[in-house]
């Protein structure tokens, strides 16, 4: 019975631990994309902005900027989606943290993701259209 309790308590303790360890790394995810995604909203084509006042994503500057930042925040380039709808840049990313105690039980890992949207914001007083 006493060794039953202890397996039990290290299961209390590897949720805890670990289900910890990975909402931190959610979070964690969560705040790169929103990065990322404002890195990609700010590649917007200056000489349209200037010359007519419309804001113009550079979609192939926007997806190279967002993965190149979540490269160097350690996501390899399959962990990152950047898709585009009008004006909008999205970022979804996907990996997994890495158990310590629950590995006892044979969880090795838990799988994360994480999504955010930004759109490119210019002017003083509000909004360009």
């Amino acid at each position: 019975m006493v060794v039953t309790l202890i397996v039990m308590l290290f299961m209390l303790a590897g949720l805890v631990v670990d289900g910890g360890l990975a909402v931190n790394a959610r979070q964690r995810l969560y705040d790169d994309a929103e990065q990322a995604a404002r890195t990609a909203a700010n590649q917007i084509d200056i000489e349209t902005l200037r010359e007519t006042g419309q804001v113009v994503l550079l979609e192939n500057a926007a997806r190279q900027a967002a993965v190149d930042y979540m490269t160097a925040r350690g996501y390899g380039a399959g962990q990152v989606t950047v898709n585009f709808d009008g004006d909008e840049v999205s970022v979804h990313a996907e990996d997994r943290v890495n158990t310590s105690l629950l590995q006892l039980i044979f969880i090795e890992d838990f799988p994360i993701e994480g999504e955010a949207t930004a759109r490119p914001a210019v002017g003083i007083t509000g909004e360009l259209p």
